[in-house]
C-alpha cells in the first residue's frame, strides 16, 4: 500500500515528465507522442517506475530504448524542476503500459 508521501510524488513526478516530454521530446523522438499514464515510487522515494504510452511511433520497443538513452538527461532537466519539493531525485525507470493493448484484446474477443 502506498503512503500519502509517495502518492504526492508519483503525481509530481508524473506532471513534471509529462511536461519534459512534451516541451522537449520532438528534439529526441521525433514525431511520437509521448504520454505518461502512471508512476510508482518505492517507498524510500528513490526509485521511480514511469509506465509509458506510445502513440506514433513505428516501433515501440526501440523507442522505449531511446528513451532509455537519455535517462539521465530526463532525470537531470527533472531534477532541476522538482529539486525544491524532494530531497531524492529518484531513478527513473521507463516501461510501457499495454493496458490499451490488453483492453482492446478483450473487446475483440467479446465482439467474436
Amino acid at each position: 500500500m502506498e503512503t500519502t508521501r509517495q502518492l504526492k510524488v508519483a503525481r509530481l513526478i508524473q506532471k513534471e515528465i509529462a511536461g519534459i516530454f512534451l516541451n522537449q521530446g520532438k528534439n529526441y523522438f521525433g514525431s511520437a507522442f509521448i504520454t505518461v499514464t502512471g508512476v510508482k515510487i518505492s517507498p524510500d522515494l528513490s526509485f521511480a517506475r514511469i509506465y509509458l504510452s506510445l502513440f506514433g511511433a513505428k516501433d515501440r520497443e526501440a523507442l522505449l530504448k531511446l528513451i532509455k538513452e537519455h535517462q539521465s538527461e530526463i532525470r537531470k532537466h527533472l531534477g532541476e524542476k522538482i529539486r525544491k519539493q524532494v530531497r531524492i531525485i529518484p531513478e527513473l525507470n521507463f516501461y510501457i503500459d499495454d493496458t490499451m493493448d490488453y483492453a482492446q484484446r478483450i473487446q475483440e474477443l467479446l465482439n467474436k
